[in-house]
């Protein structure tokens, strides 16, 4: 983990414009809303645990002109273009190369052990989908690496090359919510058998075969579960929220505020949890008053999730899949 944004990275990623150009960011004015009351007026520090091309950010700190924001990515492309972005900010804007359950560490770091906002931005970035080389993308034919942080030890190939039969079709249940993926962790270990996978459209081609036709007709394209699964396995992505929202919400001051912008069911459903939990009181429900110490740690800001508008979703494909949560620390005692 390194503080700053990181030297050199891909030449590709400048080919596609700067990240202003490149990237809109998903419920952007609800996002600014949500964190305005923690951050107006007065000196105060958030941390975007995905940092990606900088956009909310960037946003955050023009309307925030005392705000200090800690930008976590564990993609060092991702922080050398929002180093670019951000440049004008000075250090206003602190990058870290981390991932972001290495929160309490990245504070550390910058001597830091409060916050007074948190946001998470989940899922695959815009710069990664836009990079058919990176292999996020299953309309492109690329090698199978999909790794957020090329620097990560394990890739989308030594995946399917490598796991069982059960193995394979437990991450393609559990994390693609795919309906075959016992029919297709069989077809992909026959297939590795005669040559081992190292392109996403020879799996394309294979899905094509295994998903049944009727389905293809009426749940979308045949790979896109089996894509999503592979990329939260190769990043471990859910593990890795388990651990980060908690040392988020740990870190938040009272009256901080926590934004989350989920993309799938499986991490709205963690987060749903995590924050439900906090928002409850501990006193007995058989006594009259609340208990010193036991009451709510946490306020929900949003009832339930919120979805992108309409317009957003048109302007913004990206933005028909997320999923808005949000909550205030309302109490310092942790539950």
């Amino acid at each position: 983990m390194n503080s700053g944004t990181r030297e050199g990275g891909t030449a590709v990623a400048d080919e596609h414009g700067s990240a202003r150009d490149r990237h809109v960011p998903v419920l952007l004015e609800r996002t600014l809303e949500l964190l305005a009351p923690a951050l107006s007026g007065r000196p105060a520090v958030v941390v975007d645990a995905t940092l990606g091309m900088g956009g909310h950010a960037e946003a955050l700190l023009s309307a925030h002109p005392e705000l200090t924001v800690v930008g976590l990515d564990r993609d060092p492309d991702a922080l050398r273009l929002a180093g670019q972005r951000l440049a004008p900010f000075g250090d206003r804007a602190r990058l870290v190369h981390a991932v972001y359950d290495e929160w309490a560490e990245a504070l550390a770091g910058l001597g830091l052990s409060q916050v007074d906002g948190a946001l998470f931005d989940l899922g695959v970035s815009s710069l990664q989908l836009d990079e058919p080389e990176r292999g996020f993308a299953y309309a492109h034919d690329a090698p199978l690496d999909m790794r957020m942080d090329p620097g990560a030890p394990r890739t989308a190939a030594e995946v399917l090359n490598t796991y069982s039969a059960a193995e394979l079709a437990r991450v393609l249940r559990v994390y693609g919510e795919e309906r075959f993926a016992g029919k297709i962790a069989a077809a992909v270990v026959r297939a590795r058998e005669k040559e081992p996978f190292e392109r996403s459209g020879r799996l394309v081609d294979l899905l094509y075969g295994a998903v049944p036709a009727a389905s293809r007709r009426t749940g979308g394209h045949p790979a896109k579960r089996t894509f999503q699964a592979l990329r939260i396995e190769v990043n471990a992505e859910l593990d890795v929220l388990a651990r980060a929202l908690p040392a988020a919400l740990d870190s938040l001051a009272v009256g901080g505020r926590m934004v989350v912008l989920s993309y799938h069911s499986l991490e709205d459903r963690m987060v749903k949890r995590v924050l439900a939990e906090r928002s409850k009181s501990r006193t007995p429900v058989d006594l009259p008053v609340e208990l010193p110490g036991h009451g709510p740690e946490l306020k929900l800001l949003t009832r339930g999730a919120e979805l992108a508008g309409e317009q957003e979703i048109e302007a913004n494909p990206r933005a028909a899949s997320v999923r808005c949560r949000a909550a205030e620390r309302i109490s310092q005692e942790p539950v």
